[in-house]
């Protein structure tokens, strides 16, 4: 075995926990339980083992936040392992990843392009500091109505007309693993001197296998962020970040990262981390090989079942200029009799006891991961044939396809920069300075709710984002069509609330 086979094959902060653990140490350190001795005993046989390597910052285990030791190591092997110049781990999840990359790069007043459908933790990143967006719409597949990626011309028109803007945060791939080739962007980014900030939080396993797409790393982003939980073998909330090149400031990172995450950081989820690594490093591909198998015989069953459709990766990839890209762990699934809505093809599924990631109202997404077993591909493989059996094919007519209302004009390409400040926020809710009003009264407003139409869950209005009258026309079709909004009352009572 070779000295660099020898030091991947290590996971050195796990190791120091057992090494630990086998000394059978006295505990007059915190935390309470003691190693899982003060567990009740319902709890023992699921918490005692993990409990028992619950550690703090004793000697020996290094400090997440100023890492000379194991941890340090650790973060080392990964930044090899994923392709990074430096790697921090998360335990916060990727939200925390978000947070401290927005921060890090924009102060009071800012601008930066962000892609319209991104996660929440973006936006509480830009209210944390002061920032500004200017929203880019991405793609929409006509027909699936899932949102895709951005297009290069989008963003090359934003810099024209934003050249001050800090950089490009973009989500890549999305819920449904839906992405785009990152390179253009970051090569158009750094053209001009500006970063490009990447959520991958359901791209771990990207990079690692040619059937997968590539990492976005390896295609020039600046800071990438991924939940290492989603996609491999980590705990809950075990993510990290990866920066690379002299654009970001690490420092920064690094004081923002100890400001935002607990004092108290979990060992066991950073434990995780590294186990996850050192799999990813040994045998990666070997590994994704296996998912991929249980993967491609699930879709060769499944078109057995013609009661039931899915989207191949085909229809989803070819869609535009774009390289658009697709992860083959990701299996959107529908009713093709219109018999089932996509909610109710999940309660059937749950009912014999397989649980999907989500449901769009059309379709269900089904995630797999590299550590998906025959086993469990098998069993809902028997659940779909049991739902055949069981639900009569009556080809009924239901509301149009979601991707028929989205063919309406709505939000524009490219926003105006919209001001997102936790001072306003709270001073808003202190003072009331917002009042309920009628959609056509509010057209030409600065809208105070986040609206959301789901599906496809992208926001046609941030808060503090002017309501143009285009986007007052597509709420109210929209509406009349039977789609449900989240973060407003617009649903139920067809009014919009405005800041006054």
């Amino acid at each position: 075995m070779s000295s660099q086979h020898a030091k991947q094959s290590r996971a050195p902060l796990f190791e120091a926990m057992v090494a630990h653990h086998d000394k059978n140490p006295a505990s007059f350190h915190v935390p309470g339980h003691k190693s899982g001795q003060g567990l009740l005993d319902e709890g023992t046989s699921f918490l005692k083992t993990v409990m028992s390597i619950d550690y703090t910052e004793i000697t020996g285990l290094d400090d997440l936040y100023h890492a000379e030791g194991v941890i340090r190591e650790a973060e080392q092997l990964a930044a090899d392992c994923f392709g990074a110049e430096e790697t921090y781990f998360l335990i916060g999840g990727s939200t925390v990843g978000n947070l401290a990359m927005i921060s890090a790069v924009c102060g009071k007043d800012d601008i930066i392009l962000v892609q319209r459908n991104v996660h929440k933790s973006v936006i509480h990143g830009l209210m944390l500091a002061g920032a500004k967006a200017v929203f880019i719409a991405p793609g929409i597949h006509p027909e699936t109505g899932v949102a895709t990626s951005l297009y290069i011309e989008d963003v090359k028109q934003a810099l024209v007309l934003y050249p001050e803007a800090k950089g490009l945060f973009i989500t890549n791939p999305n819920y449904y693993g839906n992405g785009v080739n990152l390179k253009p962007f970051a090569e158009l980014m750094h053209q001009q001197g500006k970063l490009l900030l990447v959520d991958e939080a359901h791209g771990a396993h990207y990079g690692f296998h040619h059937e997968v797409p590539a990492s976005a790393l390896s295609q020039g982003a600046d800071a990438v962020v991924q939940s290492t939980h989603k996609m491999l073998t980590a705990m809950t909330m075990g993510a990290m970040l990866h920066v690379q090149g002299p654009r970001i400031d690490r420092r920064a990172i690094q004081q923002l990262l100890a400001m935002l995450q607990s004092s108290s950081p979990s060992y066991p989820i950073m434990a995780s981390l590294d186990l996850a690594r050192k799999r990813m490093h040994i045998e990666g591909r070997n590994w994704l090989d296996h998912g991929l198998a249980v993967v491609k015989e699930f879709r060769s069953l499944l078109d057995g079942l013609t009661v039931f459709g899915y989207h191949p990766r085909e229809l989803l990839v070819n869609q535009s200029q774009e390289v658009q890209t697709a992860d083959p762990f990701k299996i959107a699934i529908y009713d093709a009799t219109n018999t089932l809505s996509g909610t109710e093809l999940k309660d059937r599924l749950e009912a014999q006891g397989c649980f999907v990631e989500m449901t769009d109202g059309r379709q269900v997404l089904l995630v797999f991961t590299p550590a998906s077993t025959r086993e469990d591909m098998l069993r809902i493989v028997e659940a779909l044939t049991n739902i055949c059996l069981d639900v009569p094919i009556q080809k009924k007519e239901l509301q149009a396809p979601i991707s028929n209302i989205l063919k309406l004009p709505y939000y524009t390409p490219i926003s105006s920069p919209v001001a997102f400040d936790m001072k306003d926020i709270s001073k808003a809710s202190r003072d009331s300075v917002f009042s309920q009003v009628s959609v056509q009264g509010a057209v030409g407003k600065r809208s105070a709710d986040m609206v959301i139409p789901y599906p496809p869950g992208i926001p046609y209005l941030y808060p503090g984002e002017i309501i143009s009258a285009s986007v007052a026309e597509a709420l109210l079709q929209l509406a009349a069509n039977g789609i449900k909004f989240q973060g407003t009352e617009f649903g139920q009572t067809q009014t919009l609330k405005i800041y006054t």
